[in-house]
């Protein structure tokens, strides 16, 4: 029986796949984990502690950031501060209470599994992708990691806070100034298309053979935007720019079989998991 258009399309198409390519934090573990919060938790009291910011403005300034610089820290060097971006990782990330991650022999399994390179994609430091595949048990199962120094240059300088210096983001999105645009950023992060561009070039990734799982959807726009497949991680419905949505990555198998095509067709992956939580494509 001869397949419809559509089927041949998706057939072609996911035959091309020579890559996959994960985003780390809250993608390849459940947000369950409060990592999450623990990081927003961090940043705020390195921006009191360090930075001398007013506790007051914290959660204000920390969504202007975040929404209009892809990353608090981004916003912080755009708006003025000064800071040595290991220093920054180290009071963000290495607080951390690592011990909520746990090894997911399930996830390794299936990652394993698949014939198909594998790179991980995030806006964190080297040290806490590191730590955190180590603790999942994932640390042998990609071909390498795209992280925040691939990216962008050190800043070796000392926190030094300088509020005469800094822009007022805050009052700038009470009381805009016409013709006064906010600051652009040195740092180079997701969800910038530019970013997602240059990590794909220095991996020698080609976006129109590649599936992105990613956990935000703004990440996941961008890389539709730059040609890549996507797939959103956390979700039972898919959202613009994304071509599947997962609740759980553990349905990778579930969602796109066709990628083991090339492996043992006899072999089924089977488990609570796949089961419980749906796969919208």
């Amino acid at each position: 029986m001869a397949m419809a258009f559509d089927e041949l399309y998706r057939e072609d198409q996911r035959s091309k796949i020579d890559c996959l390519l994960f985003d780390l934090d809250d993608t390849l573990y459940p947000l369950s984990t409060g990592l999450a919060n623990e990081v927003l938790k961090n940043i705020g009291d390195y921006m009191v502690e360090k930075l001398g910011i007013d506790k007051s403005k914290i959660s204000d300034l920390c969504n202007l950031l975040y929404m209009n610089y892809g990353t608090t820290m981004a916003g912080l060097r755009a708006i003025g501060y000064s800071f040595n971006y290991d220093d920054y990782h180290s009071f963000v990330h290495g607080r951390l209470p690592y011990e909520r991650l746990k090894p997911d022999p399930v996830l390794r399994q299936i990652l394993l599994s698949v014939p198909i390179r594998k790179v991980i994609f995030t806006n964190a430091d080297k040290i806490h992708a590191t730590e955190a595949l180590r603790r999942l048990g994932l640390e042998d199962c990609f071909e390498g990691i795209i992280c925040f120094e691939t990216l962008n240059e050190p800043a070796d300088v000392e926190s030094t806070p300088d509020a005469a210096n800094v822009f007022d983001i805050i009052e700038h999105s009470y009381r805009p100034v016409p013709g006064v645009e906010l600051p652009k950023s040195p740092i180079i992060c997701k969800p910038s298309e530019d970013a997602i561009v240059r990590a794909l070039k220095i991996a020698n990734i080609d976006p129109q053979r590649t599936i992105f799982f990613e956990d935000s959807i703004r990440n996941i726009q961008a890389g539709k935007n730059v040609g890549l497949q996507t797939v959103l991680i956390g979700k039972s419905h898919r959202v613009k720019g994304a071509d599947y949505a997962l609740e759980s990555i553990h349905n990778i198998r579930e969602a796109l079989p066709e990628l083991w095509e090339e492996a043992d067709k006899s072999e089924r992956y089977s488990g609570k998991l796949a089961i419980e939580t749906p796969v919208t494509a």
